[in-house]
This record gives C-alpha cells, structure tokens and sequence, in this order.
C-alpha cells in the first residue's frame, strides 16, 4: 500500500516527538508499504500570528518561521528510518514553501495514496491532500479533540476550534488512544463519530531489552504546564499534569528509591526539590533521538502521573513514553486513567490512583526487580509491537469500521 503519514518532527524536535511519528513511518516501511512522511501544521487563515507559531527552536526556546535548523533535524530523524525516506516527504514552511516534495509532487502522492494516516490531526487538510482513499484520523490527545468538535456542534468554538472541527469531520475513519471512549464510566462525547481504539506502535527492535540492576532512578519526561486553553464539557473543566502531580508531592519522602523528573515548563523547581525530587533540564534529556532513548535505557523504571484532562474523563489514554520504557524492560509505575481495563496490569506495569498504592507499586517492583523488568518487555511485546498495532489499524480503516 501506499501511506502517507503526517506528524510534528519538524515542528517540535525533540527527541520524545521525534519518536512519537517516526514509529508509525518505520513500522509501517518494515511492513512493506510504500511510505510517505507530510508536515504541514499551518493554522487557519495562515496569519502572520499563527504563522509566529508555527516551528519551534529550540536554540530560541520559542517559536519561529526560520526552518532552516527544523529542516536539517527532519532529513535526520527520516533518515534513521532508511534510505527510501530521503525523497519520500514533504514539509510545508510557515511562509507556504513546500521543502522536499514539492506541492505539485505531494498533491499526485496523495492522489494515488491508498491511506492518509493524520497522526494527533496535526496536518492540515488541505484540498490537495484529500485525494487518497482513505483519511484516518488519529486522536492522541482524547478529549482535547472531542471538546472541539462538541463546542463546534454546539455553536461555541472559537473560530479556530470550528476550523478544527471541520478539518476533523472530512476523515473517512477515527481512531483514538482513548481506549476506554464509549464505555458509561468515560466522559468523552463520541460527538456523532464511530471511534475505534488504538495505541502507540512500538519498534520493538529500536528499543532493545537493557538490564540495569544498577540504575539508580525511577524517571519520567515530563511539561509541567503547556496549555493555554484546557476543555472543559458539560460544564465540568479539566486541567493539565500540574493538577495530578501535587496530589503525590510527598512521594519521595515514602520510598527508598530516588525519584527524577526530566521537566520542561514553568514549575515548582524549588518546591520539588524540597520534597525529595530530583529535577533535571527536560530538553536536555530530549534532544535528540539518541539522547531521549539513552535516557530512558538508563532509568531502573518509570514513574509517572497523566494530565488530569486523561484522568479525570476516565479516557484509557496510555503515555506513548511508557510504552517505550516498557520496550526497554523498564517497569511502569503510571497513573490510572483506566488503562488497566485494556492491559494487564500488576507485573512490569502497575496503575495508581492514590499515594499509597504509587508506594506500593514501587516496592514490589524493588523487590522483585529482575521479574518485573522481563515482564514489561513481554508486555510491551504483546501489546505495543508496531506490526500488530498497525496491521489491526489498517485493517479496521479498510473495513470501514
């Protein structure tokens, strides 16, 4: 088949992002298909303002229309997928300029694609995009999508929510890692749509089992605060990771085990050091590829809250980074957002809703480490392998399910 697949390389590139999309274009190369990888994140209207939003620089710390250093991080990440990758995409540039593929070049891929995959809806879909077969829309983030489409239905979406809205609705098919969407104890509205279930795809080959008795630290990546606008539905609002963290601040103080945060974002430094945390500079822990898998490969474990927007909808979301530290034999201590009811919990991977059951989940991790390490590779194997993930995906999108 011939697939195009979209995503945030360029856009945002650091390492853990990098990783998110490049599974789904390697994964779905090692399967065979003719893959195709498009970047074009522009807003609606393309205003100079959205414009200003558009690629971050890391070198900044902010965002900016020079691509120049975006560019030569893309041709890199793609080209750790193979050499077939070096013609086959397409970045569009703040100011409307097409890079790699050219517009006329993409817009014929798209024409004869079999499969457009918008992973996290990140593409624009614009008309010259829309002739391939299939669009699939993949929601990453259950509820923030869902709550555009309910304000657009409703009549209260900003107009860049409604545009949103609308570029959702021209999909064929709509898959979400709100595993637990549909079922009574979910708050997510399905807004009209049929949602199937799907989850990070993992290469398990890039993230190979590494034993590490010795590793000191449970860690996580993490932003601390990066919303601007949280949704809010039926008249109840849900917050980011910053709500759920402070609820389990004196973690440190109950276990033996030293706890790291990698952190980005206006937090609490100060205060969580006070508290026993270890806080070290997120990007520095993810700024490359290499350097966010290193990262994870040295940790002895994950421990990890969710954004309140995922807890508190009962969503079933699953962190896409757990799901690596699963890869790589790194059991997983993550906050409960009623995952449990679709992956099997209480051996390499452990849910947690108050401080005491996060205490409890670390100590029986310690104190049968080696068991728990081998369990969360096999869990990772049966559940996340990029094979099973993207056969089961291709498969209900050509079913029409």
């Amino acid at each position: 088949m011939r697939i195009v697949v979209t995503g945030l390389i360029a856009s945002y590139p650091l390492g853990g992002v990098s990783w998110d999309y490049v599974q789904y274009v390697k994964g779905l190369h090692l399967l065979g298909h003719e893959v195709f990888y498009l970047e074009d994140t522009g807003k609606w209207g393309d205003s100079s303002e959205e414009r200003g939003k558009w690629v971050y620089s890391p070198q900044l710390g902010t965002f900016t229309e020079d691509c120049s250093f975006n560019l030569k991080y893309l041709k890199k990440v793609l080209a750790f997928v193979g050499p077939a990758m070096r013609r086959r995409w397409s970045f569009r540039s703040p100011k409307g300029e097409y890079f790699g593929l050219t517009e006329k070049e993409i817009e014929k891929t798209c024409d004869q694609a079999d499969v457009f995959l918008n992973v996290s809806g990140c593409c624009l879909l614009r008309e010259r995009y829309r002739g391939c077969r299939k669009k699939v829309f993949i929601d990453t983030d259950p509820l923030y999508t869902q709550y555009k489409l309910d304000a657009a239905s409703r009549g209260t979406a900003t107009p860049d929510q409604a545009y949103s809205a609308n570029s959702i609705l021209k999909h064929d098919n709509f898959f979400t890692f709100g595993e637990n969407i549909g079922d009574p104890s979910c708050r997510i509205p399905l807004c009209g749509l049929d949602w199937h279930r799907t989850r990070q795809p993992i290469v398990l080959q890039d993230w190979p089992f590494t034993f590490a008795p010795g590793a000191p630290a449970f860690t996580t990546v993490m932003s601390w605060k990066n919303e601007d606008r949280l949704p809010s539905i039926d008249g109840e609002s849900y917050g980011g990771k910053d709500v759920e963290f402070l609820k389990f601040m004196n973690l440190p103080s109950r276990v033996w085990v030293p706890l790291e945060i990698a952190l980005s974002g206006s937090a609490p430094i100060d205060q969580l050091r006070q508290h026993g945390w270890r806080v070290v500079d997120g990007y520095e822990k993810s700024s490359g590829m290499e350097v966010y898998r290193n990262h994870l490969s040295s940790s002895r474990a994950e421990w990890s809250i969710a954004k309140n927007v995922y807890v508190g909808s009962r969503s079933g979301w699953f962190s896409t980074r757990s799901a690596a530290y699963l890869a790589l034999g790194k059991p997983v201590v993550l906050q409960d957002t009623g995952f449990p009811r679709y992956l099997p919990t209480g051996q390499g991977l452990f849910a947690f809703s108050t401080l005491d059951e996060a205490v409890s989940a670390i100590e029986s991790i310690e104190n049968n480490y080696r068991v728990h390490c081998e369990a969360a590779r096999n869990l990772a194997e049966d559940q996340f392998k990029s094979e099973t993930v993207l056969t089961c995906l291709l498969e209900d999108a050509e079913m029409g399910h």
